[in-house]
């Protein structure tokens, strides 16, 4: 964890930025998870979790892995994993060689649910995110720089922990 030092100075229109930023994406997220509700689709997490595993190797991730990619906490993904299997989504399948852990599963309803919930996800984006950006290119690089930044605080925290060292 990055402990401040020394006062760090942030402009007015740095700041300004910063809480445009996050005020665009919470508007972003609410205006899609409105849309899907109304589509009488599942809640915007539930893509965020097929997506994952579709996209992942094999169609399968272990719980911990799907947890870091959705930015949901261990308990958080289990609760939600729990509802998106009763509905035959996903589903949980032991590890071979490790009973304790479990892979989860993208079943082919899950497939069907991702394919009817992209066009309503997607026409938020069209609509209320692109027009808004001049360059793609030059923000996709930006978020994933910060990204990156804070996948190397993660690590370095795991790596801490691991080690026993203080960060």
């Amino acid at each position: 964890m990055r402990m401040a030092t020394v006062a760090v100075r942030i402009t007015e229109e740095q700041l300004a930025a910063w809480r445009a930023f996050l005020r665009a994406h919470s508007t972003m997220l609410r205006r899609i998870a409105r849309d899907l509700d109304a589509a009488g689709l599942p809640p915007l997490t539930w893509y965020d979790v097929l997506a994952a595993l579709r996209d992942a190797p094999e169609g399968r991730l272990r719980q911990t892995e799907l947890a870091e990619r959705v930015l949901l906490s261990h308990s958080g993904l289990s609760r939600l994993l729990d509802r998106i299997e009763r509905n035959g989504l996903v589903r949980r399948v032991a590890c071979p060689g490790d009973r304790r852990s479990f892979h989860i599963e993208l079943t082919e309803e899950g497939e069907k649910m991702l394919q009817r919930m992209w066009p309503v996800y997607a026409q938020g984006i069209a609509e209320d995110f692109l027009p808004a950006m001049r360059d793609p290119a030059a923000m996709r690089s930006m978020m994933e720089a910060i990204g990156r930044a804070g996948d190397c605080d993660t690590a370095k925290a795991k790596f801490a922990e691991c080690s026993g060292e203080d960060g």
